[in-house]
């Protein structure tokens, strides 16, 4: 098992709407070493690698983020002195990495299948973070553990429900084709913050589109996140997508959970739609 048994049972307890802590056994693993790592940064397509320097503020404007004027590989190669951060996407496309998604999400996914059913789009991403760097404040759409392989981090993370730091607004923008993940943040803020400090063989699971920023340590970092998408969390994005739709016609739809038949039926037209477009 990827996972502390014992640690699932918080899982359970708080799956899928709260945050749980957990711990894992992969921090000896050798597809962690950074010259594997380097290696998949090299392989994997231009599209599956996001990154950027680490030296950013929290309310980080997606449009003005600074570059590092380096390639993936050498991002990573060079991780501890280039003052970075890099995501590798989808590292199932990746045999060795595939075979070890598959086994993280194996112990999650008769917790996952009781409470919001089967998992699907299951992805994974490693992220190699230079010391002190900053993911700025963003929220992202799908069920997330994150396992904290070498390294610490702060993981700071804001109530999921909050119209004062997401409105509903944002909410739909997120789910617009172009909309960018990353939020604009205010000190007040600050207030409503719990800060979670990740050490190796520490997890975290964050709950969907849970706000939040994340500062590294003072060594290098390097991340798993195993996530999936479920029929709870698609249900959000059509109701948001939808929500949206009416807002730009001039209407003003309630907030999600304000009418639970209405929202039904909204969710419903919506995946109907969606099909149909597909078809």
């Amino acid at each position: 098992m990827a996972f502390d048994p014992s640690s699932l049972a918080a899982l359970s307890a708080r799956y899928p709407a709260a945050p749980a802590r957990l711990r894992h056994r992969l921090t000896d693993h050798p597809l962690f070493a950074i010259e594997r790592l380097t290696a998949l940064a090299r392989a994997l397509p231009q599209t599956s690698v996001e990154y950027n320097s680490g030296d950013l503020p929290i309310g980080q404007d997606p449009e003005k983020t600074p570059m590092n004027g380096l390639t993936p590989e050498e991002t990573v190669r060079r991780i501890a002195e280039n003052k970075s951060w890099i995501v590798l996407k989808n590292i199932e496309q990746d045999k060795d990495y595939a075979a070890l998604l598959e086994s993280c999400l194996a112990d999650v996914a008769p917790i996952a299948k009781t409470a919001t059913g089967d998992m699907h789009k299951r992805e994974g991403f490693i992220f190699v973070s230079s010391p002190s760097s900053v993911t700025p404040f963003h929220m992202d759409p799908e069920h997330n553990i994150l396992l904290q392989i070498k390294g610490a981090k702060n993981f700071t993370l804001f109530p999921n429900d909050s119209e004062t730091i997401v409105s509903d607004d944002a909410h739909e923008a997120f789910h617009r084709a172009g909309g960018h993940r990353n939020l604009p943040y205010k000190k007040e803020y600050e207030s409503l913050a719990e800060t979670i400090d990740l050490a190796p063989g520490d997890a975290l699971y964050v709950p969907v589109k849970t706000p939040h920023w994340v500062k590294v340590g003072p060594e290098v970092s390097i991340s798993l996140s195993v996530t999936w998408r479920s029929k709870v969390s698609d249900a959000e994005a059509h109701l948001r997508r939808a929500n949206g739709w009416l807002r730009a016609q001039g209407r003003t739809p309630p907030r999600p959970g304000a009418s639970p038949l209405r929202d039904r039926a909204v969710i419903f037209a919506s995946r109907l739609a969606a099909r149909l477009n597909r078809a």
